[in-house]
């Protein structure tokens, strides 16, 4: 069930679906911090990203926020698209929520190289204070980033699915390169059209991830991992 809330109605809505017996539900964008005051306790992951997508009503009432876009990313592309994180250089463009969630996960893969690129540099390098003590990362701006190259680029930018992408440099992608957009569409996203443009032959969008971060959330609420095959590959 989807329910399109208005931020002043959030609070209300997520006591009426708790009560009428939900055990938890998923919180999307433009809700992810706005929830965060509503909330009794976070998850040490959702301390880090700043941000919720999964609350949990405990047995005592008290509800509980919790991040599963991390742990969902890094099964879709391990177990789902069978790519090795570990000793790969990876490329995240943006610095934002989105990447805050991301992370810690990444890092715990042990990559050779990880580093943040955004428009304003030092919102990335902020994220490098905030998350040294998990790994080894840089950052730069968007315009710091030609004449690199990856193994691993993921787009976390705010323009997934709307306006125009960043002028990124084509030399970022190489012939092996793996291009994934954290967000997800019917149609190609304007990362993955471009991607594409650019001659990447391995381009994803997250709809993997999507059904990934959803079946930790259930796990969390019921106990049981849900068999994510069936439904991905009925996605487009």
């Amino acid at each position: 069930m989807a329910l399109d809330v208005a931020p002043e109605e959030l609070d209300k809505c997520i006591r009426q679906f708790l009560a009428a017996g939900g055990h938890g539900l998923n919180v999307t964008v433009p809700h992810k911090q706005d929830v965060l005051p509503l909330l009794d306790e976070l998850t040490d992951r959702a301390k880090l990203a700043g941000a919720v997508n999964t609350i949990t009503q405990k047995e005592d009432g008290k509800l509980s926020g919790d991040n599963t876009d991390g742990v969902g990313l890094i099964a879709d592309l391990q177990t789902n698209l069978g790519y090795a994180i570990k000793g790969s250089n990876i490329l995240v463009l943006g610095a934002g929520g989105a990447t805050r969630g991301i992370l810690p996960p990444l890092l715990d893969q042990r990559p050779h190289s990880l580093l943040i690129a955004n428009r304003t540099v030092k919102r990335a390098q902020q994220l490098v204070e905030d998350f040294a003590a998990y790994g080894e990362l840089h950052a730069c701006g968007f315009d710091e980033l030609e004449d690199r190259d990856f193994d691993l680029i993921l787009n976390a930018t705010s323009a997934g699915l709307k306006g125009d992408l960043p002028p990124f440099p084509k030399s970022i992608i190489g012939p092996e390169t793996v291009c994934y957009d954290l967000s997800y569409s019917m149609h190609e996203t304007p990362f993955v059209s471009w991607s594409k443009g650019m001659g990447c032959q391995r381009v994803y969008q997250g709809w993997g991830m999507l059904v990934e971060q959803a079946a930790e959330s259930f796990t969390l609420w019921r106990g049981v991992r849900p068999n994510t095959q069936d439904v991905l590959s009925r996605l487009p």
